[in-house]
């Protein structure tokens, strides 16, 4: 959920502030992080509910797939210059900022408890 909202709120400023061909370029990079967020997710629920040697050979699988499929995209958005390239960046690392913050804020809440006690 709150990926979703970072998203939206991430798309609106960039409206705001900055060019079309950047606010579309933070839009596509923060739609493939979160694709591709999702889709990691749901293949590595799959392995660690059947623990056999096939499924994590099917994980590496889609994890190329998911690689190339990522790559061919990037790529044409890229040579087409349908996008901003730093638009773009900014909303590929949507996810990974918002596993920090979520970590911070995890830490940030465990410790205040454990001042409280």
């Amino acid at each position: 959920m709150i990926l979703w909202v970072s998203f939206a709120v991430l798309t609106l400023v960039s409206a705001l502030l900055a060019s079309a061909r950047f606010t579309l370029g933070v839009a596509l990079g923060g739609a493939i992080s979160i694709v591709n967020y999702y889709w990691l997710n749901h293949d590595l629920r799959k392995v660690f509910r059947s623990l056999n040697d096939r499924a994590r050979g099917r994980i590496m699988l889609k994890y190329y797939i998911r690689f190339a499929v990522t790559a061919v995209v990037l790529y044409f958005i890229i040579s087409r210059e349908i996008a901003d390239i730093f638009g773009l960046l900014i909303g590929l690392s949507l996810v990974i900022v918002n596993m920090v913050l979520t970590a911070v804020m995890t830490l940030t809440k465990k410790n205040s408890i454990e001042e409280v006690n």
